[in-house]
């Protein structure tokens, strides 16, 4: 099964957008991988369900140390205990925004897609399961750390 570019490419947009701009971080695109379900591969790990003229899920990973980063440009007077506290809202808010901003280019093509709140999760070894589906992986490389974007989208 091939996955779609049109359905890949607002994503990796949207992140390069919202790094750049909010963060002031660019991205580097690594390679692309196809993998059999969207399971992450870091500490991190938010789910957003995408319902409407395309469907599935969409799951950005990244570690805990990029996480502290992102947390002290977002919200920079935060104590380290506040971050532990805080940064599933702010890595949640931040995926929001990627996936808000897909959601309006996959609308200027006639496709109008919904989004579920994020659900972050953390741990080293995930144990859930996701439903079996050709997913496009690819890694993106900040001064951040890596954020990974796991596309399983139909």
């Amino acid at each position: 099964m091939s996955i779609n570019a049109e359905y890949i490419n607002p994503f990796l947009e949207s992140a390069t957008v919202v790094f750049k701009s909010i963060l002031k971080v660019d991205l580097r695109r690594g390679k692309l991988v196809i993998k059999e379900n969207p399971v992450p591969s870091m500490d991190i790990a938010i789910i957003i369900g995408i319902t409407g003229g395309v469907t599935g899920e969409i799951v950005y990973s990244m570690s805990f140390p990029m996480v502290v980063k992102i947390a002290d440009v977002l919200m920079p007077n935060l104590s380290e205990d506040e971050i532990k506290n805080e940064y599933k809202d702010i890595v949640g808010e931040l995926a929001n925004m990627i996936t808000g901003n897909a959601m309006n280019l996959f609308a200027s093509t006639g496709k109008v897609i919904d989004i579920t709140t994020p659900t972050v999760i953390e741990g080293n070894d995930f144990k859930f399961t996701m439903i079996k589906q050709t997913t496009l992986g690819i890694t993106l490389y900040s001064t951040m750390g890596q954020l990974e974007m796991n596309i399983a989208l139909k």
